[in-house]
Parts: structure tokens; sequence; C-alpha cells
């Protein structure tokens, strides 16, 4: 991997999560059910990809179908899930997602997991465990069910778009954000008539917390590990709660702060020591 282009793929993750992070509060404030936010918001994402990116080619390869059928399943399972199950459990079960990469990494990419990854992934774990520990619930097992479902859904997702590194993952994005539409589409059709700002959310959706960051995301994930794709964007359900203290003022409690800290020092220790691997990898 080329250091340089390393470099910007993580502030390119970075990024994502930030756009990423904007769902929570976006998507309760479309007044529609949760498979109609999913498939409406997929159209959206599809389109504005579309006008995006240009040169596109949809050859349906199996890595292209796999990563879109993931990538639908994830989106549309995580967005059931939270209404089903709290919003913390929804975020915390999906970011299971770097245990089903450091186990099947290996075998299906050859990109082997090492002791510091695995230390990460509890240390992550056990951080955000800490900084949800006031919102979990044991109620709403389908809701749990669905987002452990995402996690693996996204785990699958981000080796199908790694499998492609060398062509163009974008295509897969796409054909999972129509998939995502169609699979809504009964619920879009049933649903009530949008107020104006509940359009606005959903454009935002669509557009920024979809389409603009799964297009960084795409790019990225030429340059960077499998696992690093999914622990450097680990940052997402921690910004949630710093809209949501803007947005409604509500401040975390210092146990939360607490987890907070250990899930970004683990991040950032692990990607200073990766980048130093590489560097001295570069040097030698």
């Amino acid at each position: 991997m080329n250091l340089p282009d390393h470099r910007r793929a993580v502030g390119q993750l970075i990024a994502a999560a930030f756009c990423w992070s904007l769902g929570g509060l976006l998507i309760k404030a479309v007044a529609w059910p949760p498979l109609a936010v999913a498939g409406g918001r997929g159209l959206i994402a599809a389109l504005f990809l579309i006008a995006l990116c240009r040169g596109l080619k949809f050859h349906f390869s199996r890595p292209q179908v796999l990563g879109a059928i993931a990538y639908a399943a994830c989106t549309v399972t995580f967005c059931v899930a939270t209404k089903l199950t709290t919003a913390a459990n929804a975020i915390l079960l999906q970011y299971t997602a770097p245990v089903w990469i450091a186990l099947f990494g290996a075998w299906l990419l050859g990109e082997r997991t090492t002791s510091g990854d695995w230390f990460t992934i509890v240390a992550v774990l056990g951080g955000m465990g800490l900084f949800f520990a006031d919102n979990l619930a044991l109620t709403g097992h389908l809701g749990n069910a669905l987002a452990i479902l995402s996690g693996v859904c996204f785990a699958g997702m981000t080796i199908a778009l790694r499998r492609q590194k060398d062509g163009s993952p974008v295509e897969s994005i796409i054909l999972g954000n129509l998939l995502a539409f169609v699979i809504g589409l009964p619920w879009i059709i049933d649903a009530p008539a949008l107020p104006p700002a509940s359009w606005g959310a959903l454009l935002l959706l669509g557009s920024v917390q979809l389409g603009f960051s799964y297009w960084l995301y795409a790019r990225a994930i030429r340059h960077v590990t499998a696992l690093e794709a999914v622990l450097i964007p680990v940052i997402e359900p921690l910004l949630n709660p710093f809209w949501v203290l803007l947005a409604l003022g509500e401040r975390p409690s210092l146990q939360a702060l607490i987890g907070g800290a250990i899930v970004l020092t683990a991040i950032t220790v692990r990607g200073v020591l990766a980048l130093r691997a590489r560097q001295m990898g570069a040097t030698s």
C-alpha cells in the first residue's frame, strides 16, 4: 500500500464516519416507517452516486453482486433494528463487524489479523459497551438480532468491496442502494405524505449520510485493509451523542466519556503503530 494513499484513505474513512453519524437525528426527523426511510434514502443515494461518478461499469461479477446484497442488507436491517430496539443496542451490535472481519478476513482476503488487531477490537468493544452502558437494554430481542445481522452484513460488504480494490467498488454501493429502494418500495407507497422538514431530512440522508459517505468509503477501501475499514469509522457512534448534545442539550455521563476515550485511544494507537510499520517497510 502506498503511504500517501493510505493516509488519504484514513482521512476519507473519518469523513465518512462523520457523515454516517448524522443518521440518528435525520432518521428520526423523517415521518415514515423504517423500511420506507431505508428505501427512500437508498434511491436518493443511488441517484446521487450515479450523478457524481463517471465511467461506471456494472459487470455483475460475484464480488460486485455480493457487495450490493450485503450493503442493502446492512442498511435495511439497521434501520429496522433502530426501530425495534434502543439506538444504543443497534449501533453497538452493528459494530461487532470488526470481529467477523478478523475471523474471516485472512481466509477470504489473505489479510492476517495480528495480536495487536485483536487487542484493539477488545478495547473498542469494551469502550463502546461502557459508552452505551446507561442506555443498553435486554428487551427488543428481534431488534437486537437484526442489529447483529447488520454487523455481519457490514463485515460481508466490507470484504466484498475490498475484493474489488483493483477495480471500482462504488458500483456495488449503487446497486445496493437500488436494492434497498426495491425492498422499501411497498412501504413508501403506503406511507403518508411528508412535510417539507421531513423531505429535507430524507434528502440529506440520501445525499450526505449515505451517498457522499459511501463515495468516500469506496475510494478509501482500495488503500486500507478490511479491518481498518471498519475499525477507523468506529468513531461514528461516538459522534452521534455530540449531535444530540448540540440539538437537545443532553450531556453524556462520565462513564460514557471514559468509554469514548478508550475507543479513541485504541483506534489512535493502532493507527499510529500501523503507520510506523508502513514507514519502516517503505524505507527498508
